[in-house]
């Protein structure tokens, strides 16, 4: 009876956390159980079935997935949504054009006809939470650890299949605790979306990198959509004939502002966690990962700059792809100089100190730590190989064409007409999706020089390829940093995926004899081939071993402190987290609108802290409306102890009757080693304030439209 007990964990002891202060990522099935009554001693006054339910609307009908990367918010009867500006970036940025430029103009639909379609972004609710863990766990039991890789994607597939057949439902199963659980997720998923308004991105993105996880902020980090749906309010497929889509459950606005102390909660879709890592992947993400990442990013960051500050054009072509990589290239500098500063080695060694003591009397997990000791240090040596491969060699939109162009070889080689067929058809899409211009392959030029000067400097040498030693050898012996710029020259004169109709006219007609003589391919073969050969078994074996490692060791905690509260690693799936509204430090709970006019002034001739004269114009009348504070100033941004991460962007920041007083859009610079230990004294969410952004819809954008169509409450 131990044994089973042990092998399957109860729900309430894994999934429930006597976590420090207000840490935790928490399963919405579970709350009534795990959280409830903590919540309500924090100030929230709804029931558990108002927070989840299935058969009854409840607060999660109105929390959306927004295009599988950020959260967002249904606030009104007729499908509005609210989430981030850098969620929204991407659609804004590619139905802007040099015309009608909407993502540094703003836009504001003012009748639903005027809303613009988003292609490619998606809004998904989710229907329902079950718990799969015994059936997974049965239909695993007595496997090895690749034989139980290997088989789940195909267990999956079976549950997910039998949960949404003869539904328009989607489905998918998450593990949970490194596989010590197993949850299904049912989605309703929609694909028309529209834009309905987003403001300037010198006020949706004011501050820019400079203030990008830093706080004070002031940053008008919003926009807003509409999802549509077929009049039986299911999803459908873009139609002139859909209409705005009814909800179960929309979030009410409150314009009653807060104060330090107020209850404060947030549900969303946090992306990725590893709060259960080993001390020894806290040193490698600090000394070896993290640092490569934010180098090579750099050097794609600075190229790409060169270009977009000459052409309007350019920069809009290139804004989404550079915000997104700027993003984190930031979070990974953050996160390797936190981890240092806030001591996270010595806080995983602390904990594995005292589970190796524990362990050393029991016989199940006495091994797992001097095992994951060997198995690391096995790694450390090739840890970055994957870094380099993808954001170095892989990273130039020429090599990107040529690895899609390389994706047809195999049919080629079958003479699979239709393999080929379908393929270049797919190929072609994906390669018009990506921008391309002369000036793009000037800054894609720089890209891969610098990205191979990194990786010959910085890799040893015999971790190299032999292609990169005859390289030097051909092109200049006597001066390798040369020697690459040589090839850099040829590479980009003679390649067919250096040109963006050279690769589209082959792929009409794809001959094997021309990609494998074409210069790019035998580049990218060279690096793959090295990559597959010498180091992908190493790291497959390092994944497969340290996942189960990792699984054995959460499960002999849970068992070494059975009264102690754990909670998931986040895995975008849907979440809670609820704390207060706190500052930290000696920093201030709330920013202003008069500070952001403050930062304009100090910053002149930064782009990165221009506002439109019309802002400046208002604020200087102090024409707030009904959004001013009770010192009649108007708040931008404030702060919550609330535990997210990345994919809680967009997040609806909800007081104790479920009503929204702000978006969740960034966390702060003191605790970017948050998603792997959480530090309750400085990790903190930066909020927009709602009161800003409705002021920004009615005062700066004039869209009194969308104001009336919320209903405030106060």
């Amino acid at each position: 009876m131990k044994k089973i007990y042990v092998l399957l964990l109860s729900a309430t002891v894994l999934f429930s956390n006597a976590a420090k202060a207000d840490e935790g990522m928490w399963l919405l099935s579970l709350l009534e159980k795990m959280n409830y009554k903590d919540m309500q001693s924090k100030g929230l006054k709804l029931t558990p079935e108002q927070l989840y339910s299935i058969n009854n609307s409840s607060l999660k009908d109105g929390i959306g997935w927004f295009s599988n990367g950020c959260t967002s918010e249904l606030v009104s009867e007729k499908g509005l949504v609210f989430t981030n500006h850098h969620c929204g970036y991407d659609a804004i940025a590619t139905l802007s054009t040099p015309q009608d430029n909407i993502l540094d103009n703003g836009f504001w639909a003012k009748t639903m006809a005027e809303e613009k379609p988003a292609p490619g972004v998606t809004f998904a609710l989710v229907n329902r939470i079950d718990d799969i863990t015994n059936e997974v766990l049965d239909s695993i039991k007595g496997m090895d650890v690749k034989t139980r890789n290997a088989s789940l994607p195909r267990i999956y597939k079976a549950i997910s299949d039998r949960a949404s057949k003869g539904t328009h439902y989607e489905a998918q199963c998450r593990e949970m605790f490194k596989g010590n659980a197993y949850y299904l997720f049912i989605f309703e998923k929609f694909t028309d979306v529209r834009l309905v308004g987003t403001p300037p991105q010198n006020v949706g993105k004011f501050g820019g990198e400079t203030d990008n996880w830093m706080w004070p902020r002031h940053t008008g980090d919003f926009s807003v959509f509409r999802v549509y749906s077929n009049k039986e309010n299911k999803p459908s497929k873009y139609s002139t004939e859909n209409i705005p889509y009814t909800p179960k459950k929309h979030i009410q606005v409150t314009t009653s502002g807060v104060k330090k102390g107020d209850y404060a909660m947030i549900m969303g879709f946090p992306g990725r966690t590893n709060r259960y890592e080993f001390s020894q992947g806290v040193q490698i993400a600090t000394d070896i990962v993290d640092p490569s990442i934010v180098k090579l990013r750099d050097i794609k960051l600075n190229a790409w700059k060169v270009e977009m500050n000459k052409s309007v054009d350019i920069r809009l072509k290139l804004s989404s792809d550079f915000a997104s990589i700027a993003n984190y290239w930031k979070f990974f500098r953050g996160e390797s100089e936190q981890l240092k500063n806030n001591k996270v080695y010595d806080i995983k060694l602390k904990q594995e100190t005292a589970f190796a003591k524990w362990a050393a009397k029991n016989p199940e997990f006495k091994d797992v730590l001097p095992s994951v000791e060997k198995v690391f240090a096995a790694y450390k040596p090739y840890a970055a190989q994957r870094t380099f491969l993808n954001e170095g060699i892989l990273s130039p939109f020429a090599a990107k064409f040529a690895n899609m162009g390389m994706a047809l070889e195999p049919s080629l080689l079958k003479n699979d007409s239709t393999g080929i067929a379908n393929l270049s058809k797919s190929v072609i899409e994906a390669i018009d999706e990506m921008p391309y211009d002369m000036q793009i392959m000037r800054a894609d030029k720089r890209v891969f020089d610098s990205s191979l000067v990194y990786y010959y400097q910085n890799v040893s040498t015999d971790l190299q390829p032999q292609f990169i030693k005859d390289i030097i050898a051909k092109y200049d012996a006597s001066n390798p940093v040369n020697a690459i710029k040589k090839y850099t020259d040829y590479m980009f004169s003679a390649s067919m995926f250096t040109d963006k109709n050279m690769t589209k006219a082959w792929l009409q007609n794809p001959r094997l004899s021309i990609l494998q003589n074409d210069p790019f391919y035998i580049h990218l073969k060279a690096f793959k081939d090295h990559y597959n050969s010498a180091f992908k078994p190493k790291v497959d074996e390092f994944n497969a071993q340290i996942v189960d490692l990792g699984r054995q060791y959460i499960k002999g905690l849970i068992q070494m402190n059975p009264k102690t509260k754990y909670y998931p690693d986040a895995n975008s799936s849907i979440r809670l987290t609820y704390g207060q509204v706190e500052s930290y430090l000696k920093f201030p709970l709330i920013t202003y609108l008069d500070e952001v006019v403050q930062k304009n002034e100090i910053n002149k001739g930064n782009p990165e802290f221009d506002v439109p004269s019309k802002l400046i114009e208002l604020n200087k009348a102090k024409d707030y409306g009904k959004y001013a504070d009770k010192t009649g100033k108007l708040p931008v941004c404030f702060l919550t102890n609330n535990d997210i991460t990345g994919g809680n962007s967009g997040s609806g920041v909800l007081d104790g009757q479920g009503r929204l007083i702000g978006l969740a859009f960034d966390g702060n610079w003191e605790a970017m080693s948050g998603n792997i230990s959480y530090d309750a004294a400085k990790q903190r969410t930066i909020c927009l304030d709602i009161r800003y952004l409705l002021w920004l819809v009615e005062k700066l954008g004039g869209a009194t439209n969308i104001i009336e169509e919320l209903k405030l409450v106060n």
